[in-house]
């Protein structure tokens, strides 16, 4: 399994393990399959460019990307020492083997290289035990739960907050 950081050029694996995931999981994401699916590769693309504060990385089975998540840094000065994951998943055909543990872990070692971040935080719905316990075993904390953080059809779900500190 590869782990790397996504450039533009993997806008259209991207696009379509996204579209997956919000087909598969919509009550895990903020965004909707309706709204991902109408975006341009252009837009993907652009989005997936790294940059000193934001990138996304895949985990790549047999050449073919079967996860990714996303890291993007604070850059209010205030909370310019935080950093968050978003848009974190592993194809089903791809669980079980370490994708996720590899994909935060890379996360979390290519971000503790940024001067000054202290600590990442994330979101993660309190039904979703597997992704609850990959991020505890990475060292994430729960800090605190948002009831009804998300509403869709008249269905709502909690949010536990957690956070990894670094220093």
């Amino acid at each position: 399994m590869e782990i790397r950081i996504l450039t533009e050029a993997d806008a259209q694996a991207y696009h379509e393990l996204r579209l997956q995931s919000l087909l598969e999981s919509p009550e895990a994401f903020l965004t909707t399959y309706e709204i991902q699916v109408v975006r341009s590769l252009a837009e993907i693309a652009s989005g997936l460019k790294p940059d000193e504060g934001r990138f996304t990385l895949g985990a790549f089975l047999a050449g073919k990307l079967v996860g990714m998540v996303t890291f993007v840094r604070e850059s209010k000065p205030k909370i310019f020492h935080k950093g968050n994951i978003y848009a974190m998943y592993v194809a089903p055909e791809a669980r079980g083997q370490g994708a996720g543990k590899r994909l935060v872990t890379e996360l979390i070692r290519k971000a503790s290289t940024m001067d000054g971040l202290e600590q990442i935080n994330l979101t993660v719905i309190s039904e979703n035990a597997a992704a609850k316990a990959l991020y505890a075993s990475c060292g994430f904390e729960v800090f605190g739960i948002e009831r009804n953080a998300m509403k869709s059809q008249g269905q709502y779900w909690d949010e536990e907050d957690m956070v990894l500190r670094l220093k």
